[in-house]
């Protein structure tokens, strides 16, 4: 992932700390009481990783079967696979059945929308294509979660009226989670607008976490649930990217407090290499605090662990 990536020699400069809560999370948290029994999805961005043969993949694994050794491991996936193409409804299926065969447990896709939607055709005349994606992606049947609709880095405020009439016009029962990237969304009226809209519609709002553009990390929930994507260093900054993830597990554990119902946390890193070493220390952190019982990853090569 390139989205946020800064020079090495930069990062020890970068200010890791978490904003405060924005006015829609103050909003939303008001008197509530903590949800009885909140939900914990801890994944990567893909499971295409050659890198993780021995690590997490036995030796051996085909690419074809890489889903299939990735479901032993993690609940869930941000599915970026369809982000390039509408996708085919038979590699859903094939997806599907592969999950099945491999885990007994929940797992979830939350794929995203296809760029042609978002990117080429910015959200305008694309009736029949939302129509062609989703019909695709209701063949996860009970292993579809939300879906993440990310506009492009020049789509900024001006086109609110856009992203508005785009979502008011997806099935009330699609969750969907949005993600801006012009910088202009995250200051003044245009911030307010862009998540006080989102609430009304009852869509949620996707936080990014990444180096080089502390400004995604805007902190705001439109719902009670918090999509995160954690976007690390990785390598020599693992020891950097484990203390970010302590300040998230703190910031998440005041918002199950005060209602917060589910949580979406996926991890990137700019090498993939070694994404499953900070989504294992993840996850323990997620079931120390958090009481989440999610299953930690099962190492191939105990000498590549981070503990």
């Amino acid at each position: 992932m390139e989205f946020g990536r800064v020079a090495p020699e930069e990062i020890s400069s970068i200010d890791f700390t978490l904003p405060a809560d924005g006015e829609q999370t103050a909003l939303l948290l008001k008197d509530r009481k903590p949800f009885p029994k909140p939900l914990y999805y801890v994944g990567c961005a893909k499971w295409g990783r050659k890198e993780w043969k021995e690590l997490i993949y036995p030796k051996k694994t085909k690419e074809a079967d890489f889903l299939g050794e990735y479901v032993k491991h993690f609940n869930s996936i941000e599915l970026n696979a369809v982000f390039y193409s509408i996708p085919k409804e038979e590699q859903i299926l094939k997806w599907r059945e592969q999950v099945a065969a491999n885990t007994k447990g929940e797992f979830l896709f939350c794929p995203k929308f296809s760029r042609t939607i978002t990117h080429i055709k910015r959200l305008k005349d694309t009736d029949f294509l939302t129509d062609e994606y989703i019909k695709a992606i209701s063949a996860f049947g009970p292993y579809l979660g939300p879906c993440f609709l990310q506009v492009s880095d020049n789509f900024g405020p001006n086109n609110i009226e856009i992203l508005e009439n785009y979502l008011n016009k997806l099935p009330q029962d699609l969750k969907v989670f949005v993600e801006v990237r012009h910088k202009d969304w995250f200051i003044g009226d245009a911030k307010k607008q862009l998540f006080s809209m989102l609430a009304k519609l009852g869509k949620g709002a996707a936080i990014t976490d990444a180096s080089g553009r502390r400004d995604c990390l805007h902190m705001e929930l439109p719902t009670p649930e918090a999509f995160i994507r954690f976007v690390g260093n990785g390598g020599q900054f693992l020891d950097s990217d484990k203390a970010r993830v302590d300040e998230w597990i703190v910031r998440i554990k005041h918002w199950l407090s005060h209602g917060l119902e589910k949580v979406y946390f996926f991890l990137h890193q700019h090498d993939e290499a070694d994404t499953p070493l900070i989504a294992d220390y993840t996850i323990r952190e997620f079931n120390k605090h958090f009481g989440s019982d999610l299953p930690p990853i099962k190492f191939i090569t105990e000498s590549k662990l981070l503990f």
